[in-house]
């Protein structure tokens, strides 16, 4: 028996085909939707051709693009994609040729902004701006909203004559079909708004002239919201409705859109737990017959297989994960599940990224979107190589060394691998992180790499044993910055608590607001015996109506837990507190210490700072807050002492990471300068 027929055994359900009819996918997977922004750059569609075909050798069975505008209108920003014009059609060629040799199939998501699109020419069906959008829209007429019916036909027309297998038309996330079907942005009292019926005429009217267009054998795939998840969002019955009428007008497949981008809900970040949405699109499925597609925080192939396995869907969709690892399939196939490089839900590389305007790469894998880029090659001249430290660098550095050829070690003071990683695995709704731990750990077997955890390598151990190379990734320590009375006054360090689990009162003085501060609030005010939220908790936590029966799927959240701890977090810099967290999930951390009721002070100065109280002024105002504890978690210097004591000996000695730099070094910079020096050595 070979491995991959044993591992059909383990998921013969993801790896089952699907029949379309007149095409077959091979199997059950979907790479989803996820844009990269290397479709605006100059030479982005060769790379992105590299990208997409990376993940068909990897085998996924069918890639949704990122999303691609119908006209200029509707692109998300400016300079945005757009496929409105034959001059496209040898560039898209480039990405399907790439993807059809490589053994899989593609669609082309048509996507058109509206009333999000991050310009100042913006049109929605009604003139409401948008949250999160600092532009209002212009209200279309009705004949402008029959020129963008036109405008998505002949974008999938284009479409199919560049090559791809279909187009997955963007009905949901609150995007501008989405936009048409809800109360909440369509006020028109035309054909296009007012009654159900005629809310839905857009997306019907796309359908109906696409599918006539395009014929029979070529894949339509419709993404349904159903969830808004926000006041005014679509009933449940609306939906089925929606679903049903879709499937009649000639749609291959259904995906799933949860939240809408201006939903005060969590959807994909790692705290969500794992396929928490796919209970609705197992209740849609009972009501159609064409194929139902799942997401949202599906990362591994154990929970993928149990979703199709337990009929909640026909397939399941991952975008992140394919980030991450771009052989998911292959490795799940292959009976190397264990392999696999498994997304953490972090955003930090991806969705960040994009909304920033920069290039989509991945914390755990910074080769993402570098598939252009020459493979790391194998060393003509092995080395006997120290690498001190297990932190992100370290572990990267370790890894891809071993891999190329070279004798690695790599030394751990703690017993656990990952260093500031590993303590950030520790907070409540981060639990993901130990997935990268290991991950780690597996390759490090499989590269022959030696691991000596729980040794603090010294100058004499190193020189005795004769390493080429030393590489000092022993990245930070928590720094102390000169506030009047830490000279004399008792406090702690956020590795006193989150390590060493020192005792911590009632009343708490944070002082710094930075990511560390929100962890320390965060840890500090779970409940006791915290354990990593399940599905009905996290859905009541954040008010989704577990039946999906609700309009919209939202009701009243659960009230927070009383926390019994008191809790100041005080921070010198006048800003919003929180504001220099995640663009995507830093809102998430702000609302769960809200409802928690810790207090969150820009503005301050310290004017000292003592065991049991901390006297500052905030806002003009002067006042002493009587407290337990402090914590200090104001900032972190680097920590390579071990380099200086090597400095005179014949060992050549490298410093990397943070230990070189602890400036804006996070884990998602720490992997890809690892990564960068790993392939020099």
């Amino acid at each position: 028996m070979t491995t991959t027929q044993h591992a059909n055994k383990q998921y013969p359900n993801i790896l089952k085909p699907l029949d379309l009819g007149f095409t077959t996918l091979k199997n059950r997977i979907l790479m989803g939707s996820m844009h990269t922004n290397l479709e605006e750059i100059s030479g982005g569609f060769e790379k992105l051709a590299d990208f997409y075909a990376a993940r068909a050798r990897g085998g996924v069975a069918l890639i949704v693009t990122g999303g691609i505008s119908p006209n200029i209108d509707g692109v998300v920003a400016h300079g945005g994609a757009c496929m409105n014009d034959e001059a496209e059609l040898p560039n898209h060629k480039i990405v399907t040729d790439a993807v059809h040799n490589a053994g899989s199939k593609i669609c082309m998501q048509l996507l058109h902004a509206g009333r999000y699109a991050y310009t100042k020419s913006l049109v929605a069906p009604s003139p409401i701006q948008a949250p999160i959008n600092p532009f209002p829209p212009r209200e279309l007429t009705d004949k402008e909203v029959d020129q963008h019916v036109d405008d998505y036909v002949h974008a999938a027309e284009l479409a199919k004559r560049a090559g791809y297998d279909g187009v997955e038309l963007m009905g949901s996330e609150g995007y501008l079909i989405n936009q048409f079907i809800a109360q909440r942005t369509n006020q028109r009292t035309d054909r296009w708004g007012g009654s159900f019926e005629n809310r839905i005429r857009f997306p019907l009217e796309i359908i109906r002239r696409v599918r006539a267009s395009v014929g029979k054998e070529f894949i339509l795939i419709y993404r349904l919201s159903m969830l808004d998840l926000v006041e005014g969002g679509s009933s449940w019955e609306e939906v089925v409705k929606l679903a049903k009428i879709v499937e009649e007008l000639g749609v291959n497949i259904i995906n799933t859109g949860i939240g809408w981008h201006e939903a005060r809900v969590p959807t994909i970040a790692s705290g969500v737990p794992r396929a928490a949405f796919s209970g609705v699109t197992a209740k849609l499925r009972k009501e159609v017959n064409v194929p139902v597609i799942t997401c949202n925080r599906i990362n591994t192939p154990d929970v993928a297989e149990e979703i199709i396995a337990s009929e909640q869907a026909d397939m399941v969709s991952m975008a992140r994960p394919f980030l991450a690892d771009p052989d998911f399939v292959i490795k799940s196939a292959e009976g190397r599940a264990d392999e696999i490089n498994t997304c953490i839900g972090c955003n930090q590389g991806c969705l960040d990224q994009v909304f920033e305007g920069d290039l989509t790469t991945c914390l755990v894998n910074p080769d993402a979107c570098k598939e252009y880029e020459p493979e790391v090659q194998p060393t003509d001249a092995p080395r006997n190589i120290a690498v001190v430290g297990a932190g992100p660098a370290g572990m990267i550095i370790a890894a891809v060394a071993a891999e190329r050829g070279h004798k690695v070690t790599l030394f751990e003071s703690r017993t656990i691998l990952g260093g500031e990683f590993e303590i950030a695995a520790r907070i409540p709704g981060k639990e993901e992180f130990f997935e990268t731990l290991r991950y780690y750990t597996r390759r490090f077997e499989l590269a022959g790499v030696d691991v000596r955890l729980g040794q603090s390598a010294t100058k004499e151990q190193l020189l005795a044993e004769g390493y080429d190379d030393v590489v000092v990734a022993t990245g930070v320590r928590p720094w102390t910055p000169p506030i009047p009375g830490t000279d004399t006054a008792e406090y702690l360090n956020y590795l006193d608590v989150l390590v060493e689990g020192k005792p911590v009162g009632k009343r708490v003085a944070i002082i710094g607001a930075g990511p560390i501060s929100f962890d320390v609030a965060e840890f500090l005010t779970e409940p006791e015996g915290h354990t990593q939220q399940s599905k009905e908790d996290f859905m009541a936590e954040w008010g989704i109506d577990s039946n999906f029966a609700t309009r919209a799927g939202i009701t009243a959240p659960t009230p927070a837990p009383l926390v019994d701890r008191e809790i100041y977090m005080l921070e010198v810099r006048d800003m919003k507190v929180g504001s220099d967290l995640s663009k995507t999930t830093g809102w998430i951390h702000r609302t769960v210490l809200q409802k928690r009721k810790v207090k969150m002070w820009g503005g301050v100065t310290f004017n000292k700072v003592e065991t049991n109280r901390v006297d500052i002024n905030h806002k003009g105002e002067n006042m002493v807050i009587d407290i337990d504890t402090v914590i200090v978690c104001a900032g972190q210097k680097s920590h390579a002492t071990l380099a200086e004591e090597l400095a005179n000996s014949d060992v050549k000695v490298h410093v990397v990471g943070a230990a070189q730099d602890a400036r804006a070094m996070d884990a998602k910079k720490a992997f890809a300068v690892g990564l960068e020096f790993a392939k020099t050595l």
